[in-house]
């Protein structure tokens, strides 16, 4: 296992249990989002939803940090379609999903993100949930969600 992905909607928390399980783990953490082009970021920022050709670039540049990867890296990461997932096949994936309600919640109260609330909807929509990763409800402390995957995983 070179990279672990952690993947799901908005405000489900993936950079934060991304970095708290690097921080446990001492391994490397990236953030997908800090990966897409300037034009997909003032997309989102606009409120308009990213299409699949917008992503295909961005999902090609994670796959080559994946499969260049030396050592595990843990890489926050929507993946939200299965197709995506396919471009990242070399990695696990940990699917972290919680109620809508919750996930606006999380996204209202978080500051300095250009993901508006607006387009959880459009995400939750897209979102085809993987049948072949570790689901997490982010219901649970992002502690207890770590524990988890170092447990599972044997980290």
């Amino acid at each position: 296992m070179k990279s672990l992905v952690i993947m799901g909607v908005s405000g489900s928390g993936k950079t934060t249990v991304g970095k708290l399980l690097a921080q446990k783990t001492g391994v490397r953490f990236l953030d997908g989002d800090d990966f897409h082009p300037p034009e997909n970021v003032a997309k989102m920022s606009s409120g308009i939803p990213l299409t699949d050709d917008d992503r295909q670039g961005w999902l090609e540049t994670l796959a080559t940090i994946i499969h260049e990867a030396d050592d595990l890296t843990i890489i926050a990461c929507s993946a939200l379609k299965a197709s995506y997932r396919e471009i990242l096949k070399e990695a696990v994936f940990i699917f972290l999903h919680g109620s809508p309600e919750l996930l606006a919640d999380r996204i209202k109260q978080r500051s300095g993100h250009y993901m508006p609330p607006g387009l959880l909807q459009s995400q939750l929509e897209t979102l085809e949930i993987p049948t072949d990763a570790l689901a997490l409800n982010v219901i649970e402390s992002p502690n207890t969600l770590v524990d988890r995957i170092i447990t599972h995983f044997n980290l």
